[in-house]
């Protein structure tokens, strides 16, 4: 524990950090640091969590979700109703403003919804936004959104990654100004943007009556930085009042120092690797055999990650989805860890002596390197690449890679069709490219009858786990650490709320 404190303290000093507070309480000043670098600001052209974390603070849908009860309540809408199978229409609220000043009212709804639906815009997650068609003005407070087809997660979607946009400022400044200079009409409104290295958030004090309540702290100050020690250095040297996503280890001594406080709580993320069961990358690619990915399913202890790593609330999980998600099978095929039987089907499918494959992630090195340890053990010698985020998405989108380590948090959406469908649907992220799992799945997607999509949903994530197309690993938790002048208590949906945050 002292070395760890000395460690923390000696990093404190080599950043020149005073030991008095620089912001925190007594400024009203929340700072607050992200690990990873987000690319854009503009809620439609990432998909990282730190930008749903921006999404939530500085835009709102019309819809919201109560992570505590999960009941809908009305946001930008007052009021919603089903026309038919295929249109939903809203009561919009009236008196609204963006923080541009911009009133709120159908126009923006219709631009927003037109704009994110069309494919050729490139909104990054289209499994968000591709099961709408378009919307209509009925008059200033009403609005319809059309569906492609049946899609009953539709107010689920409408709670969570769609974000209304104020249409005259988005039509001038498109995404690239939106992420620089954010609009939106949440709790929150932008001041200051560095693209990828500093955020700085003002309470509104324009918000209108929203289920998510008023913000408290006057002002957020994000910065990006990626070491977890030096974030902990600047933690003990009080230019940082809150920071997540840390490490088992280093929370677990954190919790045991008077002056903070550490909260663990779940998450809807879960860790799997990806497998090039298509062949993306190429003809000779081992992944294409059923053998290979098997094997690789067997290779690795997840019991041992999850008790050694992650800790907390994270779990074994064997299914592509996340248990709590509506429609998320769980009674599939399992793969127990048995690095022998591994070896034999490595062998089996002419393999004996193993193979060299490039082996990619972008986040918790920790955890890669284990995963790489356990695929080294039974012959399978990787070369790792640790990439970011994006660079790596670019790059499966682009032409797949063998094998790498993913996380997906479906936008804390409680949905199967947010992380399965996202990933099995021939889109530009499906290392599988089954037709049979991604015609069950169209099925499953739009049905209206609950059993139905169940039934199917179940098809799809039982072939998925028989055809070893994904091993899923573990579910994520956690932690959050603040300073004990911070109020904060977690919601198990990995969206960390500043609105929800406040000073004792």
């Amino acid at each position: 524990m002292k070395s760890f404190m000395l460690k923390c303290g000696v990093a404190a000093i080599a950043l020149g950090l005073s030991t008095a507070a620089q912001a925190g309480k007594s400024e009203d000043t929340l700072s607050v640091a992200f690990t990873k670098e987000l690319e854009n600001v503009d809620s439609y052209f990432n998909s990282a969590r730190e930008g749903v974390v921006l999404q939530r603070a500085i835009w709102d849908g019309l819809v919201y979700r109560d992570p505590a009860t999960n009941e809908y309540k009305g946001n930008l809408a007052m009021s919603w109703k089903w026309i038919d199978d295929l249109t939903l229409e809203f009561k919009l609220r009236e008196g609204v403003k963006f923080h541009n000043g911009e009133p709120f009212d159908a126009d923006d709804v219709v631009y927003t919804v037109n704009f994110v639906a069309d494919e050729a815009n490139g909104v990054k997650t289209q499994r968000n936004v591709n099961w709408m068609k378009s919307a209509e003005k009925v008059d200033s407070y009403t609005v319809r959104i059309h569906l492609k087809a049946p899609f009953p997660a539709a107010i689920e979607f409408l709670s969570g990654p769609v974000s209304i946009y104020p249409n005259e400022y988005y039509a001038e400044a498109g995404p690239s100004g939106m992420g620089l200079k954010p609009v939106g009409t949440g709790p929150y409104k932008v001041s200051l943007v560095e693209p990828g290295k500093h955020f700085v958030l003002e309470k509104y004090e324009g918000y209108h009556d929203s289920p998510k309540g008023q913000p408290s702290i006057g002002k957020v100050d994000i910065r990006t930085i990626p070491d977890v020690n030096t974030q902990m250095a600047e933690l003990f040297g009080s230019t940082l009042d809150l920071i997540w996503q840390v490490p088992a280890d280093q929370a677990e001594k954190l919790a045991t120092m008077d002056q903070f406080t550490v909260a663990n709580e779940s998450t809807m993320r879960i860790g799997f690797l990806t497998l090039d069961a298509a062949g993306r990358t190429g003809e000779k690619n081992p992944f294409t055999d059923i053998r290979v990915r098997r094997a690789v399913a067997h290779a690795i202890n997840r019991e041992a990650l999850v008790e050694a790593l992650l800790k907390g609330k994270s779990k074994v999980v064997s299914t592509a989805c996340f248990p709590s998600q509506f429609g998320c099978f769980q009674d599939v095929p399992s793969y127990g860890y048995d690095p022998e039987k591994a070896k034999a089907l490595l062998a089996e499918a002419g393999y004996p002596d193993g193979f060299e494959t490039e082996f990619y992630a972008y986040r918790n090195r920790d955890y890669a390197e284990a995963i790489a340890s356990f695929l080294n053990a039974i012959g399978i010698k990787t070369n790792f690449h640790m990439l970011q985020y994006s660079a790596l998405r670019e790059l499966r989108m682009k032409s797949g890679v063998p094998v790498s380590f993913q996380t997906w948090g479906s936008y804390s959406i409680n949905d199967t069709s947010a992380i399965t469908s996202q990933f099995f649907k021939f889109g530009k992220l499906d290392d599988a490219r089954d037709p049979d799992v991604r015609d069950w799945l169209d099925v499953a997607d739009s049905a209206t009858d609950p059993e139905k999509r169940k039934e199917f949903y179940a098809k799809a994530l039982t072939k998925i786990a028989d055809q070893a197309y994904w091993v899923p690993m573990f579910s994520y938790n956690t932690n959050y650490v603040f300073t004990n002048e911070v109020s904060y208590t977690p919601t198990p949906d990995e969206v960390l709320r500043f609105v929800e945050i406040s000073w004792k």
